[in-house]
């Protein structure tokens, strides 16, 4: 049989062909969706427990309304993972997922209870759930796999932006009109469609080919050996790898003693907003160096500063500057966690797979955030920070060790 005959999964040479800058229009308008976004839903969910209490609920619901949302939203991205691969047209399905999101968040406003607050947060988490997916997918093939790092890190740095001004924004709104939340909420509107409009008018589709209908369980089969023992990985890491709003607490019940109740909190706040900074500019950082080294050894390297941090919790004496080391030391690593993962799913799997292979990631770290905040709460309330955090320190070593097996293959000519 003639070779040039033989089918092939990889790309044709036409739709592997150089992309031109990485910093196009499309990674561009990816990016500045993602500021959107987030800015919209974190001016929503810096004032959600403050309008919950006007309502007189129980701290309970705010648990059970992230749950539900994060529950939903990490099964979304495994639908949509394996449903957007099959299609020839992604962007209407990430216009409408930003969209979703945006008249979900700004639906809070209409709110009279804490179940019709549920009821907006998992729609708004819904939408955020399809398009993720189907944006890595398409961010992914906006680049050459050259440059998936630099892509993928100016990504979580425009993200994170959006994380830095959505607080700040709903603070400043908030004293603006008086404490009116649906007002407020209703405000999240203006970045929300601008997010929409982004994706719109500024992210460019390549032409792709339709692949074949196969099942989801097929399409999980397929995935290559490589990719699995990353997954593995990632899931050992993930199971550790708790919610920094624990950090925040630590920091006001440490400081507490000295700075007064008032004080820490403010501390707390600003050492979280310090976090932030850090994590928004080593993403683009933690991208450029991807691009120019091992991308299983510098995402190692982040898993072992997550165990430096977790180790400094549990060893260090907490006061203001060794709890600024905390949260220093928590953004850098969060910033090459997610800007690693997402540049070595890219590569590690055939362009054809990448909108099931982004799925199940995300699939995969949404229950694991789930698992490592209920876990390290649980054991912390039982039995302390070290016992707490020594759990998640063994499993970033786990982790760490575990992606350093994982081998990329050679990129096809």
């Amino acid at each position: 049989m003639n070779p040039d005959s033989v089918p092939s999964n990889r790309p044709s040479s036409a739709q592997v062909a150089p992309r031109g800058r990485w910093l196009n229009s499309t990674v561009l308008g990816i990016g500045l969706a993602s500021l959107c976004s987030d800015w919209s839903h974190e001016i929503a969910t810096a004032a959600m427990p403050a309008f919950l209490a006007t309502m007189g609920v129980a701290a309970a619901w705010i648990g059970l309304i992230e749950g539900v949302s994060d529950g939903l939203s990490s099964f979304a991205k495994l639908a949509s993972g394996h449903w957007t691969d099959r299609l020839t047209r992604r962007k209407p399905v990430m216009i409408a997922g930003y969209l979703v999101t945006a008249l979900g968040t700004a639906s809070f406003g209409c709110a009279t209870a804490a179940w019709h607050v549920l009821l907006a947060r998992a729609g708004a988490w819904l939408g955020r759930g399809v398009r993720t997916p189907v944006r890595k997918a398409m961010l992914a093939a906006a680049v050459t796999p050259a440059t998936y790092g630099r892509a993928f890190g100016f990504e979580r740095m425009m993200d994170t932006c959006g994380a830095i001004v959505g607080p700040a924004t709903a603070f400043f709104l908030l004293n603006a009109l008086g404490h009116n939340y649906p007002k407020l909420f209703f405000w999240t509107l203006v970045p929300g469609l601008a997010a929409v409009a982004c994706v719109a008018f500024l992210v460019r589709e390549r032409q792709r080919t339709r692949v074949s209908s196969i099942s989801f369980r097929e399409g999980l089969r397929r995935l290559p050996a490589p990719y699995r023992k990353f997954l593995v990985a990632v899931g050992f890491f993930g199971a550790g790898d708790f919610a920094h709003t624990l950090l925040i607490l630590l920091a006001a019940q440490r400081l507490m003693p000295t700075l007064g109740v008032a004080g820490a909190a403010s501390a707390a706040i600003g050492l979280y907003v310090a976090h932030n900074i850090f994590y928004a500019g080593f993403a683009f950082i933690a991208g450029w160096l991807a691009d120019r080294m091992s991308k299983p050894r510098l995402l190692a390297g982040g898993y072992a500063l997550a165990a430096i941090m977790a180790l400094a919790v549990m060893t260090l004496p907490l006061g203001l500057w060794t709890l600024a080391l905390v949260f220093v030391l928590g953004g850098i690593y969060v910033a090459i966690e997610e800007t690693l993962e997402d540049s070595l799913c890219a590569e590690l799997v055939d362009e054809t797979q990448h909108g099931m292979a982004f799925g199940v990631l995300a699939t995969v770290n949404g229950l694991g955030d789930f698992l490592s905040s209920i876990v390290v709460g649980a054991l912390w309330s039982a039995f302390g920070t070290t016992v707490a955090f020594g759990y998640s320190l063994l499993l970033f070593i786990i982790g760490a060790v575990l992606v350093l097996r994982v081998v990329v293959p050679a990129r096809a000519a």
